[in-house]
Protein backbone atom coordinates (compact mmCIF):
# COMPACT_ATOMS: atom_id res chain seq x y z
CA UNK A 1 0.00 0.00 0.00
CA UNK A 2 1.22 3.45 -0.86
CA UNK A 3 0.24 6.18 1.62
CA UNK A 4 0.78 9.88 0.99
CA UNK A 5 0.65 11.94 4.16
CA UNK A 6 -0.52 15.56 3.76
CA UNK A 7 -0.40 17.94 6.73
CA UNK A 8 -1.00 21.43 5.32
CA UNK A 9 -3.77 23.59 6.79
CA UNK A 10 -4.64 21.17 9.60
CA UNK A 11 -5.00 21.59 13.35
CA UNK A 12 -2.42 20.01 15.64
CA UNK A 13 -4.53 16.89 16.12
CA UNK A 14 -5.74 16.51 12.52
CA UNK A 15 -4.25 14.44 9.76
CA UNK A 16 -4.83 13.51 6.13
CA UNK A 17 -3.79 10.22 4.55
CA UNK A 18 -4.11 9.45 0.86
CA UNK A 19 -3.89 5.81 -0.18
CA UNK A 20 -3.06 5.08 -3.81
CA UNK A 21 -4.40 1.80 -5.18
CA UNK A 22 -2.58 0.62 -8.31
CA UNK A 23 -4.86 -2.37 -9.02
CA UNK A 24 -8.06 -1.19 -10.74
CA UNK A 25 -9.94 -4.37 -9.84
CA UNK A 26 -9.06 -3.89 -6.18
CA UNK A 27 -10.26 -0.29 -6.36
CA UNK A 28 -13.52 -1.45 -7.93
CA UNK A 29 -14.18 -3.78 -4.96
CA UNK A 30 -13.37 -1.10 -2.38
CA UNK A 31 -15.44 1.57 -4.12
CA UNK A 32 -18.34 -0.81 -4.79
CA UNK A 33 -21.85 0.60 -4.32
CA UNK A 34 -20.70 4.24 -4.64
CA UNK A 35 -17.98 3.94 -1.99
CA UNK A 36 -20.53 2.94 0.68
CA UNK A 37 -17.87 0.87 2.45
CA UNK A 38 -15.71 3.98 2.82
CA UNK A 39 -18.73 5.93 4.08
CA UNK A 40 -19.32 3.27 6.75
CA UNK A 41 -15.70 3.66 7.92
CA UNK A 42 -16.06 7.45 8.00
CA UNK A 43 -19.27 7.27 10.04
CA UNK A 44 -17.73 4.85 12.52
CA UNK A 45 -14.75 7.08 13.31
CA UNK A 46 -16.34 10.50 12.73
CA UNK A 47 -13.96 11.41 9.91
CA UNK A 48 -14.06 12.04 6.17
CA UNK A 49 -13.21 8.96 4.06
CA UNK A 50 -13.71 9.26 0.31
CA UNK A 51 -12.60 7.45 -2.82
CA UNK A 52 -12.12 8.63 -6.37
CA UNK A 53 -10.34 6.93 -9.24
CA UNK A 54 -7.56 4.98 -7.56
CA UNK A 55 -7.23 7.23 -4.50
CA UNK A 56 -8.67 6.89 -0.98
CA UNK A 57 -8.51 10.10 1.05
CA UNK A 58 -8.88 10.00 4.85
CA UNK A 59 -9.12 13.20 6.89
CA UNK A 60 -9.80 13.73 10.58
CA UNK A 61 -8.43 13.40 14.08
CA UNK A 62 -5.09 11.59 14.06
CA UNK A 63 -6.15 8.59 16.17
CA UNK A 64 -9.29 8.04 14.10
CA UNK A 65 -7.34 8.32 10.85
CA UNK A 66 -4.89 5.66 12.05
CA UNK A 67 -7.79 3.30 12.82
CA UNK A 68 -9.37 3.95 9.42
CA UNK A 69 -6.07 3.30 7.62
CA UNK A 70 -5.76 0.00 9.52
CA UNK A 71 -9.28 -0.99 8.42
CA UNK A 72 -8.63 -0.07 4.77
CA UNK A 73 -5.40 -2.10 4.83
CA UNK A 74 -7.34 -5.09 6.10
CA UNK A 75 -10.08 -4.70 3.49
CA UNK A 76 -7.42 -4.64 0.78
CA UNK A 77 -6.00 -7.87 2.21
CA UNK A 78 -9.49 -9.41 2.07
CA UNK A 79 -9.90 -8.45 -1.59
CA UNK A 80 -6.55 -10.11 -2.42
CA UNK A 81 -7.68 -13.25 -0.56
CA UNK A 82 -10.93 -13.39 -2.60
CA UNK A 83 -13.08 -12.64 0.44
CA UNK A 84 -16.26 -10.97 -0.75
CA UNK A 85 -16.97 -7.65 0.93
CA UNK A 86 -20.31 -6.51 2.30
CA UNK A 87 -21.32 -3.68 4.56
CA UNK A 88 -21.85 -6.10 7.44
CA UNK A 89 -18.43 -7.61 6.80
CA UNK A 90 -16.82 -4.15 6.95
CA UNK A 91 -18.59 -3.44 10.26
CA UNK A 92 -17.38 -6.77 11.69
CA UNK A 93 -13.79 -5.98 10.65
CA UNK A 94 -13.95 -2.58 12.37
CA UNK A 95 -15.42 -4.04 15.56
CA UNK A 96 -12.81 -6.79 15.86
CA UNK A 97 -9.87 -4.51 15.03
CA UNK A 98 -11.08 -1.85 17.48
CA UNK A 99 -11.33 -4.51 20.19
CA UNK A 100 -7.82 -5.74 19.44
CA UNK A 101 -9.14 -9.09 18.21
CA UNK A 102 -6.88 -9.29 15.18
CA UNK A 103 -6.28 -12.99 15.84
CA UNK A 104 -10.01 -13.75 15.82
CA UNK A 105 -10.26 -12.04 12.45
CA UNK A 106 -7.21 -13.94 11.18
CA UNK A 107 -8.70 -17.27 12.32
CA UNK A 108 -12.02 -16.43 10.68
CA UNK A 109 -10.50 -15.51 7.34
CA UNK A 110 -7.86 -18.24 7.39
CA UNK A 111 -10.38 -21.07 7.78
CA UNK A 112 -10.93 -22.38 4.25
CA UNK A 113 -13.62 -25.06 4.53
CA UNK A 114 -13.57 -26.17 0.91
CA UNK A 115 -13.27 -24.87 -2.64
CA UNK A 116 -16.00 -24.60 -5.23
CA UNK A 117 -15.57 -26.38 -8.55
CA UNK A 118 -14.20 -23.16 -10.07
CA UNK A 119 -11.62 -22.74 -7.29
CA UNK A 120 -13.33 -20.11 -5.12
CA UNK A 121 -12.46 -20.64 -1.43
CA UNK A 122 -15.37 -21.13 0.97
CA UNK A 123 -14.89 -19.56 4.40
CA UNK A 124 -17.08 -18.74 7.38
CA UNK A 125 -17.96 -15.06 7.04
CA UNK A 126 -19.29 -14.28 10.52
CA UNK A 127 -18.41 -15.26 14.08
CA UNK A 128 -21.59 -17.36 14.24
CA UNK A 129 -20.62 -19.20 11.08
CA UNK A 130 -17.13 -19.87 12.44
CA UNK A 131 -18.61 -21.28 15.66
CA UNK A 132 -20.98 -23.46 13.61
CA UNK A 133 -18.18 -24.86 11.42
CA UNK A 134 -15.96 -25.61 14.43
CA UNK A 135 -18.88 -27.22 16.28
CA UNK A 136 -19.62 -29.55 13.35
CA UNK A 137 -15.95 -30.54 13.22
CA UNK A 138 -15.87 -31.34 16.96
CA UNK A 139 -19.18 -33.15 17.41
CA UNK A 140 -21.01 -36.12 15.96
CA UNK A 141 -24.33 -34.24 15.92
CA UNK A 142 -24.74 -30.48 15.51
CA UNK A 143 -27.92 -28.42 15.66
CA UNK A 144 -27.85 -25.19 13.65
CA UNK A 145 -30.78 -22.95 14.48
CA UNK A 146 -31.43 -19.53 13.01
CA UNK A 147 -32.98 -17.43 10.25
CA UNK A 148 -32.66 -17.86 6.52
CA UNK A 149 -29.55 -16.42 4.90
CA UNK A 150 -27.14 -17.39 7.68
CA UNK A 151 -25.39 -20.04 5.56
CA UNK A 152 -26.44 -23.04 7.68
CA UNK A 153 -27.18 -25.28 4.72
CA UNK A 154 -24.38 -24.12 2.44
CA UNK A 155 -21.63 -24.50 5.07
CA UNK A 156 -22.89 -27.95 6.12
CA UNK A 157 -22.86 -29.05 2.47
CA UNK A 158 -19.34 -27.62 2.01
CA UNK A 159 -18.09 -29.59 5.04
CA UNK A 160 -19.88 -32.73 3.81
CA UNK A 161 -18.32 -32.40 0.35
CA UNK A 162 -14.87 -31.99 1.93
CA UNK A 163 -15.40 -35.08 4.09
CA UNK A 164 -16.42 -37.12 1.04
CA UNK A 165 -13.49 -35.92 -1.07
CA UNK A 166 -11.15 -36.66 1.85
CA UNK A 167 -12.62 -40.19 2.30
CA UNK A 168 -13.65 -39.39 5.89
CA UNK A 169 -17.13 -40.59 4.92
CA UNK A 170 -18.41 -42.81 2.12
CA UNK A 171 -21.57 -40.89 1.28
CA UNK A 172 -23.57 -37.72 1.81
CA UNK A 173 -27.24 -38.12 2.68
CA UNK A 174 -29.58 -35.17 2.24
CA UNK A 175 -32.82 -35.35 4.20
CA UNK A 176 -35.80 -33.06 4.54
CA UNK A 177 -39.27 -33.49 6.02
CA UNK A 178 -42.02 -33.49 3.40
CA UNK A 179 -43.89 -30.55 4.88
CA UNK A 180 -43.85 -27.27 3.00
CA UNK A 181 -46.39 -24.51 3.61
CA UNK A 182 -49.24 -27.01 3.89
CA UNK A 183 -48.37 -29.07 0.81
CA UNK A 184 -47.94 -32.83 0.89
CA UNK A 185 -45.61 -34.82 -1.37
CA UNK A 186 -48.42 -37.06 -2.58
CA UNK A 187 -50.05 -34.17 -4.39
CA UNK A 188 -46.93 -33.31 -6.39
CA UNK A 189 -46.35 -34.83 -9.84
CA UNK A 190 -43.52 -37.28 -10.65
CA UNK A 191 -41.66 -40.14 -8.97
CA UNK A 192 -40.11 -39.96 -5.49
CA UNK A 193 -36.86 -38.35 -6.71
CA UNK A 194 -38.76 -35.69 -8.66
CA UNK A 195 -41.05 -35.06 -5.70
CA UNK A 196 -38.22 -34.61 -3.22
CA UNK A 197 -35.87 -32.56 -5.43
CA UNK A 198 -37.72 -29.20 -5.17
CA UNK A 199 -37.53 -29.43 -1.37
CA UNK A 200 -33.79 -30.09 -1.48
CA UNK A 201 -32.87 -27.33 -3.93
CA UNK A 202 -30.68 -25.42 -1.41
CA UNK A 203 -28.76 -28.62 -0.66
CA UNK A 204 -28.40 -29.44 -4.36
CA UNK A 205 -27.19 -25.93 -5.17
CA UNK A 206 -24.39 -26.28 -2.63
CA UNK A 207 -23.28 -29.68 -3.92
CA UNK A 208 -23.41 -28.52 -7.54
CA UNK A 209 -21.13 -25.63 -6.59
CA UNK A 210 -18.66 -28.03 -4.93
CA UNK A 211 -18.62 -30.85 -7.49
CA UNK A 212 -20.01 -29.47 -10.74
CA UNK A 213 -23.00 -31.08 -12.53
CA UNK A 214 -21.15 -34.08 -14.07
CA UNK A 215 -19.37 -35.18 -10.87
CA UNK A 216 -22.52 -34.58 -8.84
CA UNK A 217 -24.53 -36.84 -11.16
CA UNK A 218 -21.81 -39.52 -11.10
CA UNK A 219 -21.73 -39.52 -7.29
CA UNK A 220 -25.52 -39.70 -7.16
CA UNK A 221 -25.57 -42.68 -9.53
CA UNK A 222 -22.94 -44.47 -7.40
CA UNK A 223 -25.02 -43.87 -4.28
CA UNK A 224 -22.41 -41.60 -2.71
CA UNK A 225 -24.88 -38.73 -2.71
CA UNK A 226 -28.32 -39.83 -1.58
CA UNK A 227 -31.53 -37.82 -1.41
CA UNK A 228 -34.31 -39.09 0.81
CA UNK A 229 -37.44 -37.85 2.57
CA UNK A 230 -37.26 -38.16 6.33
CA UNK A 231 -39.72 -41.07 6.45
CA UNK A 232 -37.25 -43.21 4.44
CA UNK A 233 -34.71 -43.07 7.30
CA UNK A 234 -36.75 -45.42 9.48
CA UNK A 235 -35.07 -48.75 10.16
CA UNK A 236 -31.66 -47.72 8.78
CA UNK A 237 -28.28 -47.33 10.47
CA UNK A 238 -26.23 -44.63 8.77
CA UNK A 239 -22.53 -45.51 9.03
CA UNK A 240 -19.58 -43.62 7.47
CA UNK A 241 -22.06 -40.98 6.33
CA UNK A 242 -22.41 -37.22 6.52
CA UNK A 243 -26.15 -36.67 7.00
CA UNK A 244 -27.80 -33.26 6.71
CA UNK A 245 -31.39 -32.75 7.85
CA UNK A 246 -32.67 -29.42 6.56
CA UNK A 247 -35.85 -27.57 7.60
CA UNK A 248 -35.88 -29.62 10.82
CA UNK A 249 -38.38 -27.24 12.43
CA UNK A 250 -41.00 -29.14 10.39
CA UNK A 251 -40.28 -32.50 12.02
CA UNK A 252 -42.47 -33.93 14.74
CA UNK A 253 -41.02 -35.11 18.06
CA UNK A 254 -41.27 -38.74 16.94
CA UNK A 255 -39.65 -38.05 13.56
CA UNK A 256 -36.58 -36.27 14.87
CA UNK A 257 -36.05 -38.92 17.57
CA UNK A 258 -36.22 -41.59 14.86
CA UNK A 259 -33.76 -39.64 12.71
CA UNK A 260 -31.18 -38.96 15.43
CA UNK A 261 -31.13 -42.61 16.48
CA UNK A 262 -30.07 -43.64 12.94
CA UNK A 263 -26.53 -42.38 13.72
CA UNK A 264 -23.86 -45.01 13.03
CA UNK A 265 -20.10 -45.24 13.50
CA UNK A 266 -17.84 -42.66 11.78
CA UNK A 267 -20.85 -40.54 10.85
CA UNK A 268 -21.82 -36.94 11.35
CA UNK A 269 -25.27 -35.42 11.48
CA UNK A 270 -26.15 -31.77 10.99
CA UNK A 271 -29.70 -30.74 11.88
CA UNK A 272 -30.70 -27.30 10.62
CA UNK A 273 -33.84 -25.26 11.04
CA UNK A 274 -35.51 -21.93 11.66
CA UNK A 275 -37.98 -22.11 14.55
CA UNK A 276 -39.76 -18.98 13.30
CA UNK A 277 -40.78 -20.76 10.07
CA UNK A 278 -42.73 -23.78 11.29
CA UNK A 279 -45.27 -25.20 8.81
CA UNK A 280 -46.68 -27.90 11.08
CA UNK A 281 -50.33 -27.80 12.19
CA UNK A 282 -50.78 -25.53 15.26
CA UNK A 283 -51.38 -28.44 17.65
CA UNK A 284 -48.22 -30.35 16.58
CA UNK A 285 -45.03 -29.68 18.54
CA UNK A 286 -41.84 -29.06 16.55
CA UNK A 287 -39.34 -31.87 16.98
CA UNK A 288 -36.45 -29.41 16.59
CA UNK A 289 -37.57 -27.32 19.56
CA UNK A 290 -38.12 -30.46 21.64
CA UNK A 291 -34.76 -32.02 20.70
CA UNK A 292 -32.94 -28.81 21.66
CA UNK A 293 -34.53 -28.98 25.10
CA UNK A 294 -33.97 -32.69 25.68
CA UNK A 295 -30.40 -32.92 24.33
CA UNK A 296 -28.90 -29.61 25.46
CA UNK A 297 -26.48 -31.25 27.94
CA UNK A 298 -25.63 -34.44 26.02
CA UNK A 299 -21.92 -34.85 25.24
CA UNK A 300 -20.85 -34.91 21.56
CA UNK A 301 -23.94 -32.91 20.53
CA UNK A 302 -23.32 -29.26 19.66
CA UNK A 303 -25.85 -26.43 19.49
CA UNK A 304 -25.33 -23.21 17.53
CA UNK A 305 -27.84 -20.37 17.39
CA UNK A 306 -27.50 -17.84 14.59
CA UNK A 307 -28.74 -14.26 14.76
CA UNK A 308 -29.40 -11.47 12.29
CA UNK A 309 -25.68 -10.62 12.61
CA UNK A 310 -24.90 -13.86 10.76
CA UNK A 311 -27.05 -13.13 7.72
CA UNK A 312 -24.81 -13.09 4.65
CA UNK A 313 -27.39 -12.24 2.03
CA UNK A 314 -28.33 -8.70 1.03
CA UNK A 315 -28.06 -6.33 4.02
CA UNK A 316 -31.79 -5.67 3.70
CA UNK A 317 -32.50 -9.33 4.60
CA UNK A 318 -30.96 -8.77 8.05
CA UNK A 319 -33.05 -5.61 8.47
CA UNK A 320 -36.22 -7.55 7.59
CA UNK A 321 -35.35 -10.32 10.08
CA UNK A 322 -34.63 -7.71 12.76
CA UNK A 323 -37.98 -5.99 12.13
CA UNK A 324 -39.89 -9.28 12.46
CA UNK A 325 -37.98 -10.24 15.64
CA UNK A 326 -38.76 -6.85 17.17
CA UNK A 327 -42.43 -7.25 16.26
CA UNK A 328 -42.52 -10.73 17.82
CA UNK A 329 -40.96 -9.38 21.04
CA UNK A 330 -43.59 -6.62 21.19
CA UNK A 331 -46.39 -9.13 20.61
CA UNK A 332 -45.15 -11.31 23.49
CA UNK A 333 -44.66 -8.29 25.78
CA UNK A 334 -48.19 -7.05 25.06
CA UNK A 335 -49.66 -10.51 25.48
CA UNK A 336 -51.15 -10.30 22.01
CA UNK A 337 -49.09 -12.88 20.16
CA UNK A 338 -51.12 -14.94 17.70
CA UNK A 339 -48.24 -16.93 16.27
CA UNK A 340 -48.97 -20.22 18.09
CA UNK A 341 -45.98 -22.56 18.12
CA UNK A 342 -44.23 -20.56 15.39
CA UNK A 343 -42.35 -18.43 17.94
Amino acid sequence: MECIEIQKGLTATERIEEIVIRDQQEAAHLFERDSSYLSVIGERYGIDVSGRGNLIRIKGEEGAVEKAVHVVEHLRHMVHEQIRLSERQVRLVMTLLDEGKDQVLEDLEGDIINFTKNGTPIRPRTLGQKLYVDTIRRNSITFGIGPAGTGKTYLAVALAAFALKNHDVQRIILVRPAVEAGEKLGFLPGDMQEKVNPYLRPLFDGLLAMFGPEEFLRLQQKGQIEVAPLAYMRGRTLEKSFVILDEAQNTTVEQIKMFLTRLGFRSKMVVNGDVTQIDLPPHVKSGLIDAERVLKNVKDIGHVHFSEDDVVRHDLVAAIIHAYEEDARKQVKNGGSDHGNHN
